[in-house]
């Protein structure tokens, strides 16, 4: 590459209008009367630090619940990913949108398009105006900064120093018949990623007009989960972990976050919900998928790739998800992890999610999954329950070692932690804990003044007190 970028890189210099305006947003104008009837089945409450957001109805009208009940949290998500994509790219968002919203539109169906349209018609709404455009290139941002951005990046400058945002890097189990205590389901999910990213503290309970009434973990302002743990009427839970060290992005497929949306309203199976993400697979956010259906006690696991696929199920056994492909066509060819390397935190933590299925086979319950998450041993190092960054319940700040992302006292790591079984499933319900799932709080100004190499970061990083275990219901009120 030459000392000028090529035209596909050229660099938008002025801020997108709808980010400019969220630095400045005008008072809310009076609501319409058609606005106050779309919102008045719409709630929100606070419960041990997340957000319950319940919306319902045709796709524009829940859209609008949605931001316009959301505004505050969704305004500021927008303000700290933009900030993030900036310095981990030196190209701002509004390139980003220019570069990226063309394609992700292409694979936009009529029914998501007007659920972030509507989206933003609500945050405008209420005070805070944003764009579709704005909503759309934040609800694709896993796969565009972290799977588009560095193949990309390659084709202009090959000895590009690419910074990701850390992808999420999430550790989860599925079990059911003899490995667990009553021979049903039981799915335990915790997020690991970038605390920057930590805004995903909210429970959505999605009653749309047409398919499955869902409950689910979303980041605010996202029409998918991301983080991805979910409960339908259909009888489906899943979660998913991400396939660690992948490279692959196609323009031309569906966007993830409108297939796995599809999928957790539309289907009705668990074969019609792997269906649905397997049709047009873009290779972004390529996830090992656990899912089960309580009906029947099946679980299975669903690997994407991008040019490959592993598909496993049964009613009698477990899967794990610890970023580590299992599909050998997909790890060897699709991802560069040597999955022998325990100093990585997804071998050190698949080599204890084994330990602790064959220690406890055929006691497995909500109770002990709830212990699992906060699972601190270190099967690297041995060192007992020290905190450390290659656990299950991983604290990449404290870990000189590796930390997360191989970057010392990487501030990332677990910041939730979820567990469901079958009974609590077919009453649309799950456990949760907000924060690090051992309870050990995060002190963000603190964690900055240890550690200045992440100065970047002041006035984006919060902190998260210790929060205790709640229980979620479809429809609760508060």
């Amino acid at each position: 590459m030459q000392n000028a970028l090529p035209r596909p890189f050229r660099v938008v210099v002025l801020l997108f209008p709808a980010l400019l305006g969220l630095l400045a947003s005008p008072a809310p104008a009076a609501l319409t009367a058609e606005q106050q009837r779309w919102l008045a089945p719409a709630s929100r409450h606070e419960k041990a630090g997340w957000i319950y957001l319940h919306i319902e109805g045709e796709p524009r009208v829940r859209g609008f619940q949605h931001g316009y009940l959301l505004a505050p949290e969704i305004k500021e998500a927008l303000r700290v990913t933009a900030a993030q994509w900036e310095h981990d790219s030196s190209f701002n968002w509004a390139w980003l949108i220019e570069q990226t919203n063309g394609f992700i539109n292409k694979g936009v169906d009529a029914e998501d398009r007007a659920e972030m349209l509507g989206i933003a018609e609500g945050m405008t709404a209420a005070g805070v105006p944003v764009s579709f455009d704005d909503i759309l290139a934040y609800n694709a941002s896993i796969e565009t900064t972290g799977y588009w951005w560095p193949v990309a990046v390659k084709k202009w400058e090959d000895s590009a120093n690419v910074v990701t945002t850390p992808r999420e890097s999430c550790s989860s189990f599925i079990a059911t018949g003899r490995m667990t205590a009553d021979g049903g389901i039981v799915l335990a999910h915790n997020t690991m990623a970038d605390y920057l990213n930590a805004n995903a503290n909210v429970i959505l309970d999605l009653a749309p007009a047409h398919g499955h009434h869902i409950l689910m973990q979303i980041q605010p302002g996202w029409i998918h989960s991301g983080t991805d743990f979910f409960v339908t009427d259909a009888g489906l839970v899943g979660s998913e972990t991400t396939i660690g060290d992948f490279r692959g992005f196609s323009e031309k497929g569906i966007p993830e976050f409108i297939r796995m949306r599809r999928a957790t309203q539309d289907a009705g199976t668990i074969d019609e919900w792997c269906a649905i993400m397997k049709k047009g697979n873009n290779g972004g956010y390529a996830n090992a998928w656990l899912v089960g259906d309580v009906k029947t006690n099946e679980i299975a696991r669903l690997e994407l790739g991008l040019k490959y696929i592993g598909f496993e199920r049964t009613k009698d056994g477990y899967y794990l998800g610890s970023n580590i492909a299992e599909n050998l066509k997909i790890l060897r060819l699709e991802t560069e992890t040597h999955d022998t390397d325990i100093r990585l935190s997804s071998v050190a933590r698949r080599v204890r999610w084994k330990q602790l299925m064959k220690a406890n086979t055929g006691k497995i319950d909500v109770a002990l999954a709830k212990v699992f998450e906060a699972d601190c041993y270190d099967s690297c190092y041995q060192a007992g329950d020290k905190i450390n960054g290659r656990a299950l319940d991983a604290h990449g700040e404290v870990d000189p070692q590796f930390g997360t992302s191989r970057i010392p006292f990487n501030p990332a790591g677990t910041f939730d932690a979820k567990v469901v079984d079958s009974k609590m499933a077919k009453q649309m319900s799950f456990s949760a804990r907000w924060g690090s799932a051992d309870g050990v709080p995060f002190d963000a100004d603190k964690f900055l003044a240890e550690h200045p190499q992440f100065d970047w970061q002041t006035g984006l990083l919060k902190s998260r007190p210790s929060e205790p275990w709640v229980d979620f219901t479809a429809g609760e009120k508060n």
